[in-house]
């Protein structure tokens, strides 16, 4: 009886953590907050998880990869809920890859320190689980008043540059492609395109 009951209990405890998850869960995929969603949809652009989810297969399973990374950081500065960008893992076209999308409700897509750090995540597993990676960028670049802090670290932007070009030679290698819609990383795609009234750099149309 009393096994059971600590059984219970733990239950429950769990049932809360869980719920508690869920709803912080939900507070992130708001980005920066039901009216810069409502802003995008009035430009007519979809949102970052919109966008994964309609490149994704959806009979396949798909799962997202550090949805809170910088919780509860850069308060002072209107937070950065998932880091600023959207990676996840999932199928296209019968193809297992990651998809990184920058969010463009937080801080128009600008990047933060942890932005950079989640970004070299995503190459990194892409490079140790043989993945193509895609990236839709809809960025400002880095966020000014916090660019003295992101270049300098081994894990920050600069970093991409060194990690682009071993996966670069991988992708020559291994025929591991890495695309790119709307280039403004410091990366090397192997495939780069910009939507029409997106953005203004050389690229297919």
């Amino acid at each position: 009886m009393k096994k059971e009951l600590e059984f219970n209990k733990n239950e429950d405890a769990l049932k809360l953590l869980l719920t508690d998850v869920k709803k912080r869960l939900e507070k992130v995929k708001l980005g920066g907050g039901k009216k810069k969603i409502e802003k995008q949809h009035a430009q007519g652009k979809m949102t970052a998880r919109e966008r994964i989810a309609s490149l994704l297969d959806s009979d396949r399973p798909s799962f997202e990869i550090g949805a809170f990374a910088a919780e509860g950081m850069y308060s002072e500065h209107g937070g950065c809920p998932a880091a600023g960008v959207i990676v996840v893992i999932g199928w296209i076209e019968g193809r297992q890859c990651i998809v990184a999308a920058n969010d463009a409700t937080v801080k128009a897509g600008a990047w933060f320190p942890m932005t950079g750090k989640k970004n070299l995540r995503a190459q990194e597993i892409a490079l140790e689980n043989h993945l193509p990676i895609i990236y839709l960028v809809d960025s400002a670049g880095v966020y000014l008043p916090m660019q003295d802090e992101i270049f300098p670290d081994k894990e920050q932007p600069s970093s991409l540059l060194i990690t682009g070009r071993s996966y670069t030679s991988y992708q020559d290698h291994c025929r591991r492609p890495r695309m790119l819609w709307v280039l403004l990383l410091p990366i090397f795609p192997a495939q780069k395109s910009v939507p029409q009234k997106a953005g203004n750099r050389d690229g297919p149309q």
